[in-house]
């Protein structure tokens, strides 16, 4: 089989699991390391005919990190596509076995251990907390995110889960007088460091976590768990 991915996540967990499948990818796709595969520019920006030169048997997506038109073109173009949704962690873990399915790969023992792990949380304690994911201008984690239903999981609620849309732009001053215990500082999509991020927070502890573990739903969410949970720690002592 011939499979195309323009997920990230969706890339990592089907290499991983079925090494030789993929012959498609995009810029981003970064893991599993020294992925050996055809570029397909990103993920709002594929290129459809390069994509249908490879004549993949299936397309995989994402209905937030792709576009429409974009998916529409490949259907158009003969190619069969498999459009998931993933807005929380039980529904991380049912698309990903239905796109391991669609492939014809069995289920692997990193989905177990990922279900595992998540099952096995203790909430560190209950935070309250600003997930920026961008500044210039400031974006930070709104309602109904994947991410922010992780945050929950572990013990941190994000106190924008209630706004009317998913990735508000919130002024900075609104972010350092919304009392929150911490701010979450993922390093993507914008990259977030110790030098450009907590600054604009003074007086309030930053934890900086890796975007893949906040972000991705793939073999990455076997660590995840204990990852956040350290960075949180470390924050917030």
């Amino acid at each position: 089989m011939r499979v195309v991915s323009l997920v990230p996540s969706l890339t990592e967990a089907i290499a991983v699991s079925a090494p030789g499948l993929l012959v498609g990818a995009t810029d981003w796709c970064s893991h599993p390391g020294g992925l050996d595969v055809v570029r397909i520019r990103g993920t709002k920006n594929p290129d459809v005919e390069k994509i249908g030169r490879l004549r993949p048997d299936l397309v995989v997506a994402n209905e937030e990190e792709n576009r429409e038109p974009d998916l529409a073109a490949l259907r158009a173009a003969g190619l069969e596509v498999l459009l998931t949704e993933v807005r929380t962690l039980p529904q991380a873990f049912q698309e990903l076995e239905r796109t391991l399915e669609a492939c014809g790969v069995s289920r692997p023992r990193w989905l177990d251990e990922a279900e595992a792990a998540w099952d096995a949380v203790v909430p560190y304690e209950w935070l309250s907390a600003v997930v920026p994911i961008w500044r210039r201008p400031w974006m930070v984690l709104g309602r109904d995110t994947f991410a922010g239903d992780l945050l929950a999981r572990l013990g941190v609620r994000n106190l924008y889960d209630a706004h009317a849309d998913r990735y508000p732009r919130i002024p900075i001053d609104e972010l350092n007088a919304s009392g929150a215990d911490l701010v979450v500082l993922p390093d993507e999509p914008y990259a977030f460091t110790a030098d450009d991020g907590p600054e604009a927070f003074p007086g309030m502890p930053a934890a900086l976590v890796s975007g893949r573990h906040l972000t991705w739903y793939g073999p990455s969410l076997a660590e995840a768990p204990a990852a956040l949970a350290a960075a949180l720690r470390a924050a917030h002592r």
